[in-house]
Order: structure tokens, then sequence, then C-alpha cells
């Protein structure tokens, strides 16, 4: 919940123990919150007390008045309408508690600023420590970044839910620096592995696609020891989520110690790559390539170029698969029933996917 859904709950739960009716309103009395329609008091009796900077509460036959403060600055002005002592200490106590959540959201605020920023680099090293003592946030800590994506839900409908999971988890942080992406930075114990990582990652997918129903691509960085190392944490999840998503798109988690052959190829400069290309196909390309035979090639390098199994699974005979590969070798010469060829057409594919994503981003 935002600040305002927050004191609007709080404020309806007083009216409800209290029986007296409340109204909340800006520095400029405009009225922030209320839970009656009751005629305010004058302006100029609101502007008089609030002009006085001594005065803290003013109360008369019907009604209590309080200011409320964030720090030193003036926040909001608490009408409480009933009389007598009962009324003050229940307006005083209301004041205390609005004052008290106030100060957590601004702490939750200023903490989730400053860990955006962090992930960006926008902060010397120095400045990051000094920063984070005040905000009472480990420097310490071991940590690992978590990289959310999904195809519908809104950011903000998947941190609720992200922080709904980790709720008992006081020391993570939950946060976006895009409308695209929403952030983990977990805090992670001793014991914790590349193994607790991934499932963390599986988990979330497998939350997000069965609460928003929409499907997700989760990427982690590995684990760093200390708060300044977050930027470059950040960094290894952003590349391991488009690397994963270009060249291992049948996979929706992607760890950075993960990438393979997939992080090579990304660190090549396009012209290289065409060249490549060009060299391995010559006049031909691979989008001239039927659906079906692209289906069986992969179903094939899936099966570790096991002939038999490949035909198990695509329910087609062996002499089928056989023919069908012959044709290949005739409009590439490539053999890709032989290792060497093999990988040479599984590394064309590759590239060719990466070169499609440059040129569509």
């Amino acid at each position: 919940m935002n600040l305002f859904q927050i004191l609007q709950k709080v404020l309806k739960e007083w009216n409800e123990i209290s029986h007296l009716d409340f109204c909340l309103l800006t520095p400029d009395l405009e009225v922030y919150i209320s839970t009656t329609d009751r005629r305010l008091p004058s302006i100029q009796k609101m502007q008089n007390f609030l002009s006085d900077d001594f005065m803290v509460s003013l109360a008369n036959s019907s009604l209590h008045l309080f200011k409320i403060y964030s720090g030193e600055t003036l926040t909001y002005l608490l009408i409480v309408w009933g009389g007598g002592t009962s009324a003050h200490t229940i307006g005083e106590l209301a004041v205390c508690q609005i004052s008290s959540l106030i100060e957590a959201h601004r702490e939750k605020t200023d903490k989730n600023i400053f860990m955006q920023n962090l992930l960006l680099g926008n902060y010397s090293q120095m400045d990051a420590f000094n920063r984070a003592k005040k905000l009472h946030i480990s420097t310490t800590s071991r940590r690992a970044v978590f990289l959310i994506e999904t195809k519908q839900a809104q950011g903000e409908e998947v941190i609720t839910m992200v922080k709904n999971i980790f709720s008992a988890r006081t020391k993570d942080f939950i946060t976006s620096v895009n409308d695209q992406n929403v952030i983990l930075v977990r805090e992670l114990q001793a014991t914790d592995t590349q193994k607790t990582l991934h499932d963390t990652a599986r988990m979330l997918v497998d939350m997000l696609n069965t609460e928003a129903m929409t499907k997700a691509w989760v990427s982690y960085s590995n684990p760093v020891a200390s708060l300044d190392q977050l930027t470059k944490a950040y960094k290894e999840a952003s590349t391991a989520l488009e690397v994963g998503k270009i060249f291992y798109s049948e996979k929706n988690t992607f760890g950075y110690n993960q990438l393979g052959i997939g992080r090579l190829i990304y660190q090549l400069p396009i012209p290289i790559c065409e060249i490549f290309i060009k060299e391995i196909f010559k006049e031909e390309s691979l989008d001239s390539l039927d659906e079906e035979t692209l289906v069986t090639i992969k179903t094939f390098f899936e099966n570790n170029l096991n002939l038999s199994e490949t035909s198990r699974q695509l329910y087609v005979h062996r002499n089928t698969l056989v023919y069908r590969f012959e044709k290949l070798e005739k409009k590439f010469g490539l053999d890709i029933r032989t290792f060497e060829d093999a990988l040479t057409f599984k590394l064309a594919m590759l590239v060719c996917d990466f070169i499609k994503s440059q040129k569509n981003s």
C-alpha cells in the first residue's frame, strides 16, 4: 500500500474505535483524507494556528487541531471532532501513529531511492558507504541481484507480488529502475549457493505464471560480498537476461554464471558475425529453411546427434531423418550428423539469432 492508503486505513480504524470524526489536511489546507463531510473550521482560524510556531495543538468545545511533522517539516493538519480531554487524548495518539507511519514510509522511500541510484552507479564508493550508514543498511552483507521481466503484468503489480513472497525478509530490497523490469536485491546466507539462486529464480517464474497469469523471465547475478559491488551485480543480471532471451529462448531463468557460448557471441561485433554467416551459408540463409526442418535440427541437437532418439521423439522414420539431413547437406554443404559440422551449424544458428536481436532492438 502507498502512504495515502495506509493513512486512510488508519483514520478509518480510529473512527471505528473512537466514534469520532477525523480529517487530514495538507499544509495548504486541502483535504487529504476525511472520515466525514462536516464543515471545516474557518480558513483564517487554521492559518493562524499554522503560523504560530509555538502552538502544536488547539481546541474548542467541538473540535481539536493538531500539527503533524516529518522531521522539522510540517506535513499535515489533523482535525478531530469531539469535546473533552478524551477526544484530545485520542487526537494525540492518532498524531503519534501517523507521525510514525510517515517516518517509516520516508525511510523506506529513502532506502528505495538509495538502492536505485546505487544499482545505476550514481554514487562514488565513499558516498555509497556514508549514505548506507545513515540508512542503517549493511555494507558487508553478501547479496545477489535478480532481474524480473514479465510479458503482460505491470511493474507495480509484480513488485507487490514479490513483496508478498519475501515479506518476512526485511533486509531484501524490491525496486525498479525502468517500466519493464523489477529488481530484487536479496541478502544471502553463508550457506546459499548458485543452486539456491537458481531455485529462487525458478520459484519467482512459477509464482508469476500462476498468480499474474503472465510469462516471466528471471535472471540473476553472481553473489557479491559488499555494497559497492551491487552495481556490477546489476549489470551481470541485465546481461544474463538479455543474453538468455537471445540464445536460450526455450528457458526462462538465466544465471550469469551459466551463459555458455552465448556470452562469447554477445561480445562479437555485428560485422564479424555477418562475415561468419556469409562464410558458412554463402548465398543461402537460415531463413530459407521451413519450420519442419528447423524443428528437426533443434531436436537432433537436443538429443546429442542421436538419430534413433530424434526419430522417436518426432514420430518419423529414421530414413526420413536421413533424407532431410542429406537435403540440408546439399543446401549448405554441412552434414550435421558429424560433430564438426553440427558444431558449425549450431554456432551459425546462435549467431543468426544474435544478429536478428540486435537489428530489432
